[in-house]
């Protein structure tokens, strides 16, 4: 009944980016660990980017040409992105370097990360709980 609906759209991704939040967690403690090992590089998770590009191009290829393959191999016209085959990256940032030894942690920055990948989470395990109990609400009513 709900399965293609935008709640569970919805549901999937405040799902998918609690998940991106806790990595987002583990790579950010991963940095702070490091800060004082020579040569690191700090990493950072790239997740919110994916998903626009996948929603945009979604959109687009709803507004687009849509071409005619006849044969196996033509290329195919905007090819539509699932949100569910958007994953997360981490991406090493090998372009900057704050002290002399080639590490590029700053803590600083860090726990400022930190504490808004705390909120972050804290605001999508509401909005997560809110959805799950309108769905309960409204499958009881039917």
């Amino acid at each position: 009944m709900f399965e293609q609906s935008n709640l569970m759209n919805t549901n999937y991704l405040l799902e998918r980016s609690l998940d991106v939040e806790s990595l987002r967690r583990k790579v950010i403690s991963n940095n702070i660990a490091n800060v004082d090992v020579p040569h690191f590089k700090r990493s950072e998770v790239n997740f919110e980017s994916e998903v626009k590009r996948a929603i945009r191009q979604k959109a687009e290829a709803r507004n687009s040409f849509q071409g005619l393959a006849t044969e196996s191999r033509h290329i195919p016209f905007n090819i539509e992105r699932d949100l569910k085959s958007v994953n997360p990256r981490v991406n090493l940032d090998y372009s900057t370097s704050y002290r002399n030894d080639g590490n590029n942690v700053d803590i600083e920055k860090e726990m400022v990360d930190s504490a808004k990948n705390l909120m972050r989470y804290n605001a999508f395990v509401t909005s997560l709980s809110h959805n799950y109990r309108m769905l309960k609400m409204v499958s009881r009513a039917v």
